[in-house]
């Protein structure tokens, strides 16, 4: 089975899609599954995982019923607030929507040492309690502080997003290439080959 493990589905605002720089200007229009149902299958892919692209449980829920209306979508990573004291109570109603598999939080646009706030990482830890990943969305630089972080999950399957993200465009492989080694080492983490170059 071939799925496509990492897309995005919203109507497009300004307001809520500001990080649509003028570098991604093509990107500042709706994108709904109608559109992606045609392009998967001519790709010869049979499904794909929607994953947030805003941190709203509102977006989570939108996805999830997008998933509910479109069988080939898979998966849903969504959005919760991994530091919230209800944070139990909200996986487990999530959960109830089979297709719920995960949880992302844009991390890169977090300030420095994010990723060792106690309450956050407890929120993660939930996580494998529930049977649910957690996508690592960092840019290179971030990777030492993600390699601390997914050691104190172990019980969490983490998912490196855009491998976080290279200089590729440039040539920058280091130390990027070495941090990316010593991530790959841990048996939690897995990553996905996407948006290397947007």
């Amino acid at each position: 089975m071939r799925i496509d493990s990492h897309q995005h589905f919203w109507r497009y605002s300004p307001e809520s899609h500001a990080w649509l720089d003028d570098s991604m200007a093509v990107l500042r229009r709706d994108f709904m599954p109608a559109e992606l149902c045609a392009e998967l299958h001519a790709a010869g892919f049979e499904g794909s995982v929607a994953v947030q692209a805003g941190q709203s449980l509102a977006e989570t829920q939108f996805l999830l019923e997008l998933a509910q209306a479109n069988p080939f979508i898979r998966g849903v990573v969504g959005w919760v607030d991994l530091r919230s004291a209800a944070l139990e109570s909200t996986l487990a109603e999530l959960k109830r929507q089979e297709r719920f598999k995960g949880v992302r939080h844009i991390v890169q646009s977090e300030p420095d040492g994010f990723l060792s706030d106690a309450a956050f990482r407890a929120g993660v830890a939930a996580l494998g309690r529930f049977d649910l990943s957690y996508d690592v969305l960092v840019y290179a630089e971030q990777l030492p502080e993600a390699f601390d972080f997914v050691r104190a999950v172990p019980d969490v399957r983490c998912v490196l997003d855009h491998l976080a993200k290279p200089q590729v465009r440039a040539g920058q492989l280091e130390p990027w290439r070495t941090q990316i080694r010593r991530l790959a080492e841990m048996p939690n983490v897995c990553c996905k080959l996407s948006g290397l170059v947007t």
